[in-house]
């Protein structure tokens, strides 16, 4: 058995002792939170016959040196989730794996185990040489994550990439590059979506070692996203296709047609659209079309709008 481990803050705490009560050893809260969160969690340790301590915030800030703890502190015992990838891989027929190559701040790991939970992948992984280990601050953005779901650090990445080919794992690496997006691309269900740091993205020898790489459409004037919300981009298109949400290789919304501008007198929703696309009353778009047809650019013309 693990060494127990120390997770701050009311959300992470809560999470903790509604998922796995038995593994808090205790808990200790700021004695001065007579607030109705504080409440609620002693209620809920109450309920859970987990130990709970009233101590001064000193003692608190003890365990971090400071940090923000938010007035709470939970000392949790870590059960091992499983041994090795390969353990993993073979419990489950169509594998969904989130690869983290070179993410070393414990928010962005924190975030990514959370959106990794919250998708259903069955692990993160991530080289032992380039990124953050688990953390009381991991552990508290992840907010309960970073206990449920296994996080396997290996020493080789592009070994271990290579190993899960051999399963029929596909490795897909999400490359701001890749000519084809996320959503054109067949992708496989038995799947590890591999993602690189912010800005640096994957290093070489990964995107080499991947079977395919896609891109994730950027539609603003931001150049890149958070690595958190781009693993949720690419987990979630994995899990729509999983669950049918869309059929495979289906790239385009269907082309919008306003409504037909003929119709205004016979449909209120027609009169309505084109009302608030001409910025124009409603009333006033009826009294031109009876006065000169309904072809739009003649309405237009006698409520004097140019354009469009």
């Amino acid at each position: 058995m693990k060494e127990p481990r120390v997770v701050f803050g009311f959300h992470a705490v809560l999470a903790r002792l509604r998922a796995d009560p038995s593994s808090v050893l205790e808990i200790f809260l700021d004695e001065t939170r007579n607030d109705a969160r504080g409440k609620d969690l002693a209620a809920a340790a109450e309920r859970a016959g987990v130990k709970l301590m009233r101590v001064p915030t000193k003692r608190l800030d003890g365990f971090y040196g400071g940090a923000r703890h938010q007035g709470v502190v939970a000392r949790i015992e870590m059960k091992p989730l499983s041994h090795s990838l390969d353990e993993i891989v073979e419990q489950v027929e169509k594998p969904l794996l989130l690869v983290l190559d070179g993410v070393t701040d414990p928010h962005n790991l924190g975030a990514c185990l959370r959106v990794a939970n919250a998708a259903g992948a069955n692990a993160v992984v991530a080289p032992k040489d380039r990124a953050a280990g688990i953390t009381a601050a991991v552990s508290k953005v992840a907010s309960g994550a970073a206990e449920a779901t296994p996080y396997l650090m290996v020493t080789n990445l592009a070994r271990a990439l290579n190993e899960l080919k051999e399963r029929n794992i596909w490795i897909v690496g999400a490359d701001e590059r890749a000519e084809k997006t996320l959503y054109e691309a067949d992708l496989p269900d038995a799947i590890a979506w591999v993602l690189g740091a912010e800005g640096e993205g994957m290093r070489r020898l990964t995107r080499e070692t991947c079977d395919l790489l896609v891109r994730i459409p950027m539609g603003g004037e931001v150049e890149s996203l958070n690595v958190s919300v781009s693993a949720g981009i690419c987990l979630f298109e994995s899990v729509r296709r999983r669950t049918g949400g869309a059929p495979r290789g289906q790239t385009r919304m269907p082309k919008y047609t306003p409504p037909d501008p003929t119709q205004i007198e016979l449909k209120p929703e027609s009169l309505d659209y084109w009302a608030r696309t001409l910025e124009t009353k409603p009333e006033k778009i009826k009294k031109a079309v009876q006065k000169v047809g309904p072809v739009l650019e003649t309405v237009k013309k006698e409520l004097g709008i140019a354009g469009v």
